[in-house]
């Protein structure tokens, strides 16, 4: 009998321990995408429509509180997107020249856009500073649908 209640008694305790040692930790998940706390633009510029497709809103480069530079365009970005292939680039004029062939030092690729309003563009590395314009162009159909000039 005495051997029934320490096993028990054993029991209990390794149960109490066992819940309270194996309590999960709230895991932080850090976004890479987005800034970390602050963004500070240091460069902005309004979007100019082309080809009657709507472009509109404020895009900005800018660091955040790491010091990791974003492109991010402002709550009031957009565009026409039922192409399905709208593209960033950053640019050292408002005119979209493609050079595959030998890579274009005057354009980089930021990524695809898929959505209006508040978009954040990480770039890794940080942009070169000639690059003073950002472009939405739109692939299917080879057109520009904007640009904006860093000022």
């Amino acid at each position: 009998m005495k051997l029934k209640v320490l096993f028990f008694a054993l029991l209990s305790i390794a149960s109490i321990v066992s819940f309270t040692a194996c309590e999960k930790e709230k895991e932080v998940i850090v976004d890479p995408t987005i800034p970390q706390g602050t963004f500070s633009a240091n460069k902005s510029g309004t979007f100019v429509e082309q080809n009657a497709t709507g472009t509109k809103g404020v895009a900005e480069l800018g660091t955040d509180e790491d010091g990791v530079q974003f492109l991010k365009f402002g709550s009031d970005f957009n565009t026409k997107f039922s192409t399905g292939t709208v593209t960033v680039y950053l640019s050292t004029s408002m005119t979209f020249t493609p050079d595959p062939g030998n890579g274009n030092p005057f354009l980089r690729l930021v990524g695809p856009v898929s959505k209006a309003g508040e978009n954040y563009f990480r770039l890794s590395p940080s942009a070169d500073p000639k690059f003073n314009h950002v472009i939405v162009w739109c692939g299917s159909a080879s057109i520009p649908f904007g640009y904006a000039k860093f000022q």
